[in-house]
């Protein structure tokens, strides 16, 4: 009896590394010469493309669908549909492979693939990833000189098994980072990261930035403040360019923490202006939505520097600079009702506390606030009445 095996060729997304391409296939089935199963690989071998592997396949699991071969069949399933950008169908049948508790390497590269490229998301695939660790131990760590090897020949061998232990390792955290966005449940994203990090605990350190930003999002989500700040203050630390943070924990700090810090915000809003300034339209996003949403971080980044300025004016007298500011920010904010109502509020304000009052700016700034739904429009027109029995 020898074995016969078939290497698949599978287009990796966003990595490329050969070891993982040459990763074989249900290493531990034995195929006769002149079997069922042996024709089954001969037929996969010679195909001219991944849909007439596929036609050899059906043809062999309906005429043995009791073979003991079948988790391999299911295996090249995958791996054939993967090829054809097919992800549902090579999910399907990867899971299928699963279900019927069989596993190896090339079964876990073939689903993280296919997750990956596809939007699917499901608890299968982050159990998938945490296991990778212990299946590459388990096919690469008692790597066996043949008898007849050279020196040279065993010193490829486990270069390569080295490079597949490493590839495989290093794809599993690449396609992790991939799949857990699509986690919409923020409780849920945190449990799955706490679980990865227990099996690869080296990215605590390696992926900081990105956990960070992670743990930062899932808790917004949840309205934890006290750790939005914690993990806010890392990522601002971690990144410089994170414009979104850095306007979150500028507001935070200016209008939600008790007590508020008018320093600590315009710092924040600072970076973010610069941020935001630098930073470059990424491929595939649409010109008009880049622009919106840069001018809305602006804006965002001009409103809290707007009201330090009103804050400090009290002390000051200086009311020009809150004014420029939050200007600018009504104008930036257009489209985003409930940011656009606060700063108008505020620029009214600040008309309303200069010596003499401002009732004309006031007015201006106060009938578009309150055409503008959002926690301000109902301050917004009760200062228009105030100011409206000043003015008459």
């Amino acid at each position: 009896m020898i074995r016969r095996t078939c290497i698949f060729f599978v287009a990796m997304v966003a990595m490329a590394a050969s070891a993982l391409y040459a990763q074989q296939p249900c290493p531990g089935f034995v195929v006769a010469i002149g079997t069922d199963e042996d024709k089954l690989m001969l037929a996969v071998n010679g195909a001219d493309n991944p849909q007439q592997q596929i036609d050899a396949l059906d043809k062999f699991t309906q005429a043995h669908p009791d073979s003991k071969y079948m988790p391999c069949a299911l295996e090249y399933y995958a791996s054939s549909y993967l090829k054809l950008n097919n992800f549902d169908k090579s999910i399907e049948f990867g899971e299928k492979d699963l279900a019927a508790n069989y596993q190896d390497l090339n079964l876990y590269l073939n689903l993280m693939r296919a997750y990956a490229s596809s939007t699917k998301v499901s608890d299968t695939i982050f159990a998938v990833i945490n296991k990778v660790p212990d299946q590459v131990k388990t096919e690469t760590g008692n790597l066996m000189r043949p008898a007849k090897a050279t020196d040279d020949e065993w010193a490829k061998m486990q270069s390569e098994n080295q490079e597949l232990a490493k590839d495989s390792h290093d794809y599993a955290v690449w396609a992790f980072f991939q799949v857990l966005p699509r986690v919409t449940d923020p409780a849920k994203r945190i449990d799955i990261l706490q679980s990865f990090l227990k099996v690869y605990p080296e990215q605590e350190k390696a992926s900081a930035a990105q956990i960070d930003h992670i743990y930062f999002d899932a808790y917004r989500a949840q309205n934890n403040l006290p750790k939005v700040v914690e993990y806010g203050d890392k990522v601002a630390a971690d990144d410089p360019n994170a414009v979104e943070v850095l306007n979150t924990m500028g507001l935070i700090e200016e209008f939600y923490v008790n007590p508020p810090s008018v320093d600590k915000a315009t710092g924040y809003a600072q970076k973010a202006m610069t941020a935001a300034q630098n930073l470059k339209k990424p491929d595939g996003v649409d010109d008009a939505a880049f622009k919106a949403e840069m001018s809305k971080q602006l804006g965002i980044a001009h409103l809290t520097l707007g009201y330090g300025a009103l804050v400090r004016a009290e002390k000051t007298g200086r009311l020009l600079p809150a004014i420029d500011e939050l200007k600018t920010a009504g104008n930036l904010l257009e489209g985003n009702p409930a940011l656009q109502g606060q700063a108008l509020f505020y620029l009214a304000n600040a008309y309303e506390i200069g010596t003499p009052a401002n009732h004309r700016g006031a007015l201006d700034a106060l009938n578009k606030a309150v055409a503008l739904p959002g926690p301000f429009q109902a301050q917004a027109q009760a200062l228009l009445a105030k100011v409206k029995a000043a003015v008459h």
